[in-house]
């Protein structure tokens, strides 16, 4: 359509305009239904404009690949359990670097096929054409090997979030100087392309960036990975605005640098939380690593903890005035939220006044624990982060910790030997009480012990998460408060 193509400038700029909206409603519960609703408009005019100004684009082939993206994110969205989402969002991120990778190639090849034709021939056919240009040449350089490390390493995100088998954790004295080959033989045979153009440096460069994506994310540790999703994130932006300039499409380019450095800001954000640097975290290999080491040379002398019953922890929840949840991932593992949510209306009517803290790191992904108490319909007002509930547990009666452990650990506080010495946590150990729900006294996703398990205020309680706090729910039901 003539009017779109005149005005596809203007439309790319409303579309902008909202993508910026979108990022600013996600910003918080209460107007994260408002953003992604801008989003989804965003990326319609985004779609339907590039549709309309493409030069003779193969309609069957689009509008087949969209039904089929369609039919395939519906089904997704429909029937993934909240607990699933930080692989699933993980996998999301590899199509991306998937897809850049892709259209590089195919930008390349036409181009290469073009040049075989020779000028006569095209310009006899009416088509005008230019040898690519040094900049389009870095732009398909840095957008192809930003899309293949995203792709693979997106990919062993995914399988190391959902527990497959084929995504083990590689760890030795090897790993880095392999990482640092694999990477500099792929800036090497990158620049080699970027100077003369030649495919096989362009196929090895595509290759080794596939490989480095792996390499580079297999070492680094369960409890880093909401670091890690929210870095691909940031990735998977980046290859799309390398990409956009390739198409010479200012929407594609907007859209991901807005993903792009909102999701290393996120990441920064997330570091910091953990007092570690990206660096640390995407070339330290696992946190859990010094631990199990330090644990290896050290006293292994057994420790005293004290255990109690549903029953015990509905008693002492109902007698208090105040009680603080801190949900970690043994709430999502166990889809606990909702029976949560009956625990704190209950408790609520009891007239005990309840609140939810929540760490940044906490869980699988950034935001995680938010996304499951969001589903168990949580009030976003009882829902505090750790600098604004921090001061309040010294004056809270009970503290309840479900499936959280390094994020409530007081050895980062208190331990300078230990490898998350500095990290802020929330200061769980400052209550009067303290109750744990765990299936047993396995250490986290960072290979730490808690300290706080065995602290004289507080006591342990063994099993699934959603069984344990029915119990709680039906012991204080039929105690008669």
């Amino acid at each position: 359509m003539d009017f779109i193509r005149e005005y596809a400038n203007w439309f790319y700029l409303i579309g902008a305009i909202l993508f910026i909206l979108t990022l600013r409603g996600l910003s918080g519960p209460k107007t994260a239904i408002a953003g992604n609703r801008y989003g989804m408009i965003a990326m319609a005019i985004a779609v339907l404009t590039t549709f309309f100004v493409a030069d003779s684009p193969v309609v069957w082939m689009i509008v087949g690949a969209m039904v089929l993206g369609a039919i395939v994110g519906i089904a997704r969205a429909r029937t993934v359990p909240m607990t699933q989402m930080p692989e699933t969002v993980a996998l999301m991120h590899s199509l991306v670097g998937l897809a850049a990778v892709l259209i590089a190639v195919a930008a390349i090849i036409h181009n290469n096929k073009l040049a075989e034709l020779g000028p006569d021939l095209l310009a006899a056919n009416g088509v005008n054409f230019h040898e690519m240009s040094k900049v389009h040449l870095f732009e398909l350089f840095v957008g192809c090997f930003v899309g293949a490390i995203t792709f693979t390493a997106s990919v062993f995100a995914y399988g190391k979030l959902a527990a497959k088998k084929w995504a083990k954790t590689i760890s030795g004295a090897w790993v880095k100087p392999v990482q640092a080959i694999i990477f500099l033989a792929m800036l090497g045979f990158g620049i080699q392309f970027f100077l003369t153009g030649d495919m096989t440096a362009f196929w090895a460069m595509t290759g080794l960036a596939l490989v480095f994506g792996w390499v580079w994310i297999a070492p680094v540790g369960g409890g880093d990975m909401p670091v890690v999703v929210s870095l691909l994130n940031s990735f998977s932006g980046w290859a799309a605005a390398g990409i956009g300039f390739t198409l010479e499409n200012n929407m594609l380019i907007v859209a991901g640098s807005l993903v792009g450095s909102s999701g290393a800001i996120l990441s920064y954000i997330m570091c910091k939380a953990m007092n570690r640097s990206i660096i640390n975290v995407l070339f330290g290999g696992a946190m859990g690593g010094a631990a199990v080491a330090a644990a290896d040379a050290g006293d292994k002398a057994p420790r005293n903890h004290r255990s109690g019953s549903a029953d015990d922890a509905g008693f002492l929840m109902s007698n208090a005035d105040s009680v603080v949840i801190v949900p970690g991932y043994g709430m999502a593992q166990g889809r606990a939220q909702n029976a949560v949510k009956e625990l704190a209306n209950l408790l609520k009517e009891q007239g005990v006044t309840v609140r939810f803290a929540i760490h940044p790191v906490a869980g699988r992904m950034p935001g995680h624990m938010n996304v499951l108490l969001a589903e168990a319909d949580v009030p976003y007002e009882d829902i505090l982060e750790m600098d604004e509930i921090n001061s309040d547990f010294p004056a809270t009666d009970v503290v309840l910790v479900i499936g959280a452990n390094d994020v409530v650990n007081p050895a980062a506080k208190d331990d300078p030997s230990s490898p998350i010495y500095g990290m802020p946590i929330l200061e769980a150990h400052k209550a009067r009480t303290i109750m744990v729900i765990k299936r047993s006294m396995a250490t986290g996703y960072a290979g730490l012990d808690n300290d706080l398990f065995y602290n004289d205020k507080t006591m342990m309680i063994f099993g699934d998460a959603k069984k344990v706090v029915e119990d709680m729910t039906k012991a204080i039901n039929g105690s008669g408060h």
